[in-house]
């Protein structure tokens, strides 16, 4: 048996320790023993006596001193993380992705945690000034944990950023990111891009065998087809992309298309990871998210930013108003909504392709759902990471022409 076999090599390998030790402790403390024991000459007794002599004074210049508890507790406890973790990589791997669906009231466990109150906290300290002879270890420390590119930044001088709030929010430099003009789609933001495809119904996935509701997501008003089927030759499509915390945290318009209505709705502030999303259904309707509503050159456009654990605060460059992750209490579903009325004849705000929209002040995931022609293709796959300005989708030739 394998459990057997693994104890007796355990215990044989014990046994040889031991018996090593023993036969160490021997020839050090009894230099004479062994040539008397087998009878052979003494040639080395002197040279026996100096060694053992000399461990004997070595030792007993040793201090020794007792190691806390908790650290002890605290290896044990790193060490049991460690193999967890690895386990549940093996499980990912090896299940079905509807098979790690936690239980509801694992999720209300979870739920009742108070992530709210820890990404206020941790705002605050985010908006700390430091020290200047403090900025290059703390600052740069979260820089190189992350693999931020600091050459792609208008200030590269770690000293020069007050603190980690302001590095955060950093901005690129001009041209660092150029924006596909000839795309009908651009990404909106760095980051991986978690899933995409087409919108069956009113249900769409999060990861691959997750799902969440469109309706709950981005609220009443969401149109439908009739029966579900395309209508005029048109679709709906989406697209999940997280953002890393080390990835630039502004986002842009993905088109040029025209917002009309903003709507906030307050929730939890529960972690976004690809791997709390396998198995939480319907996380992005818990968590607080800003979902900008309009139209563009094909029909609907929804942009929505969903907020997570430290990521309480989302800013919208166009709406002065908006205050996310607030201390008052709130009633699960419910939200605000604000109108944009434009100068000219046509209601809305136009925003041009690249336009910066907003941002986070850590990381978290961008959801794009939008109506396009049938023959419209996302250029890019799952899993890839992807740049704010490069193209994610366009319209095959057929429908161009």
């Amino acid at each position: 048996m394998p459990g057997l076999n693994c104890d007796v090599r355990f215990n044989a390998q014990a046994v040889v320790l031991i018996l090593f030790t023993l036969i160490l402790f021997a020839s050090c403390s009894m230099p004479y023993s062994w040539s008397k024991m087998f009878g052979l000459p003494d040639y080395g007794s002197t040279g026996s006596w100096r060694f053992s002599h000399g461990l004997r004074r070595y030792l007993a210049t040793l201090r020794w001193f007792s190691i806390p508890a908790s650290v002890g507790f605290a290896y044990i406890c790193y060490q049991q993380y460690s193999h967890i973790k690895k386990r549940e990589q093996r499980k990912i791997l090896s299940s079905a992705p509807g098979d790690l669906i936690a239980d509801q009231w694992l999720v209300s466990l979870y739920r009742k945690l108070p992530f709210r109150a820890v990404s206020r906290a941790w705002g605050r300290v985010n908006d700390i000034e430091l020290p200047v002879w403090l900025r290059t270890p703390v600052i740069g420390l979260y820089a190189w944990k992350f693999a931020c590119n600091l050459e792609e930044a208008v200030v590269e001088d770690i000293k020069s950023y007050p603190n980690l709030g302001s590095f955060f929010c950093r901005e690129l430099k001009p041209g660092s990111r150029p924006i596909d003009t000839s795309a009908v789609l651009t990404c909106p933001t760095d980051g991986c891009l978690l899933h995409c495809g087409e919108v069956h119904g009113d249900v769409v996935e999060q990861v691959k065998g997750v799902t969440y509701s469109l309706e709950a997501f981005l609220g009443p008003g969401f149109p439908r087809y009739k029966d579900n089927k395309p209508d005029n030759g048109k679709k709906f499509f989406h697209c999940v992309i997280y953002l890393a915390p080390g990835d630039y945290h502004a986002f842009h318009s993905p088109a040029d298309w025209n917002v009309r209505q903003r709507r906030h709705f307050p929730g939890e502030l529960l972690s976004v990871h690809p791997g709390v999303q396998r198995i939480i259904s319907g996380l992005f309707n818990h968590n607080e998210r800003v979902v900008i509503n309009g139209t563009w050159d094909h029909g609907y456009f929804a942009f929505a930013a969903v907020g997570a654990t430290n990521v309480g605060s989302i800013y919208v460059n166009f709406d002065e108003g908006l205050r996310t992750n607030q201390a008052v209490p709130f009633i699960p579903g419910s939200y605000s909504e604000i109108m944009f009325d434009g100068n000219g004849e046509k209601q809305g705000r136009s925003l041009a392709k690249g336009d910066q929209i907003g941002g986070f002040k850590l990381g978290s995931t961008i959801v794009l759902v939008f109506e396009a022609p049938e023959n419209f293709r996302f250029c890019v796959e799952p899993g890839q990471k992807i740049k704010y300005g490069q193209r994610l989708g366009e319209l095959t030739l057929d429908s161009e022409m």
